[in-house]
């Protein structure tokens, strides 16, 4: 199965009306395995948005070079990195799907017709995709609102059709941006939730990005913490929050054990340090 690779990723974004240049990114050299949820916590600015864009294909890097499996998704020519790859892609794909903070749903469809748009620009067949749509609508909840507006459902409600949008394309990976940022305290939780069945029932990699170190924990198998501007991957952690949630389908219970409380505690402490340190940005 295919890996993201990240190899000697750099980026620094040239400074308007010729000002100073920004380094958002330096030094970054980071994998993700088959099956992994990583997500990425780190204070604003820390350029966990400019990662996620990488691994989109959305930018390229101003050093180094990412690969999903044996694809270059962008960076120096192949032949320049001396790396054996069997193709190479220049901006984003489909074995990529991304779910944005806003859901970024098409205001003239309907439900299933958003969630099966990709397939379209495809040239998949109406039956297929419609199949291919209707499973994963059934997989986040929305089996019964084929043909309802998306203005008519609520925020969790279309962050979910984002979610089967992404799922229909039947991508390697998920990139999440914040995707439950926007929402009220409870529609979150459930979304929480709900990701964490989509990535048992898929097996997806997942990365994901919040500001939230609870969600963080709870939803990770591996946490990467970033330090503020220039980001770097300064710390990460192994945890298994999500698989006792997965075991028991009590999330307040996983949230109260005193082992999560402490690593709350570590990790409110480490980014603390590093805002100390560098400031927020």
């Amino acid at each position: 199965m295919s890996k993201l690779q990240i190899h000697d990723v750099s980026v620094v974004y040239p400074g308007l009306n010729g000002g100073e240049q920004v380094r958002a990114l330096s030094d970054i050299n980071f994998t993700i395995d088959p099956g992994e949820f990583v997500v990425a916590l780190g204070a604003s600015g820390c350029g966990k948005t400019t990662l996620l864009s990488l691994m989109a294909g959305f930018i390229s890097p101003t050093e180094g070079f990412l690969t999903l499996g044996d694809s270059q998704i962008s960076g120096l020519p192949r032949v320049a990195c001396g790396v054996d790859l069997q193709d190479q892609i220049d901006g984003p794909g489909k074995e990529r799907g991304v779910v944005f903070q806003k859901h970024a749903l098409l205001p003239w469809l309907n439900v299933v017709e958003n969630t099966e748009f990709g397939l379209k620009l495809q040239g998949v067949g109406k039956k297929e995709r419609r199949e291919r749509a209707a499973r994963f609508l059934k997989l986040v909840g929305l089996e019964d609102f084929h043909r309802h507006p998306v203005y008519q459902l609520s925020g969790g409600m279309q962050q979910r059709v984002g979610i089967a949008r992404a799922l229909t394309n039947d991508p390697k990976m998920l990139l999440l941006d914040e995707p439950l940022g926007a929402l009220d305290a409870l529609t979150r939780e459930v979304l929480q939730e709900l990701l964490l069945d989509v990535w048992k029932e898929t097996q997806k990699m997942m990365f994901f990005i919040t500001h939230s170190v609870e969600e963080a924990l709870f939803m990770a198998s591996r946490l990467i913490i970033m330090s503020p501007r220039p980001g770097r991957i300064t710390h990460e952690f192994r945890l298994d929050f999500n698989e006792r949630f997965l075991e028991c389908r009590d999330a307040r219970k996983v949230k109260s054990m005193p082992e999560f409380i402490t690593m709350r505690e570590e990790v409110l402490s480490i980014i603390h340090g590093d805002e100390t340190v560098g400031g927020l940005h």
